[in-house]
């Protein structure tokens, strides 16, 4: 039971911290304009990202604190949660978080929705994904080229966060009712300019990926992709990925330029964006097993941490 709440916990603080980056980072640098109905939800949105986020890591400090006393009573005592919180890499990085949150929530109650605003908030997700690599594997690794290793794994953390916070933020903006003909036209200029952000994420995922998998697999050990439940779910995720690239490359290439081409013609318009609907909510869906993959892979250890 205490397995499955480290594991739910991990997936909430990771789909939280996608959000307050990817979101607030698409309406800064891909979003071509604005209005009053677009601004909307995102508001609502980050703000339950934010409170997830916070309270999500509020709460894995306190079950990480639990693990190592040995009790939830024992970890309870403001003694042991003050150690953990305070003279651990791991528990810092968990307070960090929920205090960063907590920031991005209280900007969002109290400013306008507006390009500085949106700037604002990316730079604090920055803050909130880097904080996942003090809880990660990315932190393990000793000497050296640990250091390697921990950027490697923020940056994957912020690629993945350009693209399904972004893919979040086109979602949800499909959501709202079309039909105006500018309007029209922001959504396919939005599609449009996410394409540069997905190639961008896509590249970096790739070559951290690469890195992180050489420390955590290592040539060595590749047949632990087949044999270990840390390998199995990495292909597991290689799989999730390669149908989430195939889905991007449908959107790029084949819905987006049918979307551009239904702009003129009322009748073709709808299933137009019928189609780009679906094909995102099914991309979302696959980032989230993707991210829940990701929550188990922490919980266990890789390849290279197992004696020969």
């Amino acid at each position: 039971m205490l397995e499955l709440a480290v594991v739910l916990l991990r997936l909430a603080q990771y789909l939280g911290a996608m959000l307050l980056l990817g979101v607030p980072l698409f309406f800064a640098f891909r979003m071509p304009t604005s209005d009053a109905a677009v601004e909307r939800w995102p508001r609502k949105t980050l703000l339950i990202a934010a409170a997830v986020t916070a309270v999500a890591s509020l709460t894995a400090l306190v079950l990480q604190t639990a693990v190592m006393a040995g009790s939830m009573a024992e970890a309870l005592k403001p003694a042991s949660l003050a150690y953990t919180a305070f003279d651990m890499e791991i528990g810092r990085a968990f307070v960090a978080r929920a205090v960063v949150a907590a920031l991005a929530g209280v900007l969002l109650l109290v400013l306008r929705p507006g390009r500085a605003t949106w700037i604002d908030l990316t730079v604090l997700g920055l803050m909130v994904c880097a904080s996942l690599a003090w809880t990660g594997h990315g932190a393990a690794t000793e000497g050296a080229v640990g250091a390697v290793h921990l950027v490697a794994d923020i940056i994957h953390a912020f690629a993945a966060a350009m693209w399904l916070g972004a893919l979040a933020a086109l979602g949800l903006f499909l959501t709202i009712p079309h039909g105006d003909p500018e309007r029209d036209r922001l959504t396919h200029d939005a599609l449009h300019g996410f394409s540069g952000m997905g190639t961008l994420a896509v590249g970096l995922l790739v070559v951290t990926g690469l890195v992180n998998t050489w420390f955590l697999v290592g040539p060595d050990r590749l047949g632990g992709l087949l044999t270990t439940p840390y390998g199995l779910l990495l292909s597991a995720k290689l799989a999730v990925f390669v149908g989430m690239l195939a889905l991007a490359a449908s959107n790029r290439f084949v819905l987006t330029p049918g979307f551009r081409l239904a702009l003129d013609d009322d009748d073709l318009k709808p299933s137009a964006i019928r189609a780009l609907r679906h094909s995102l909510v099914l991309e979302t869906l696959l980032a989230v097993i993707l991210l829940g993959l990701v929550a188990v892979m922490g919980t266990l250890a890789p390849p290279a941490a197992m004696m020969m």
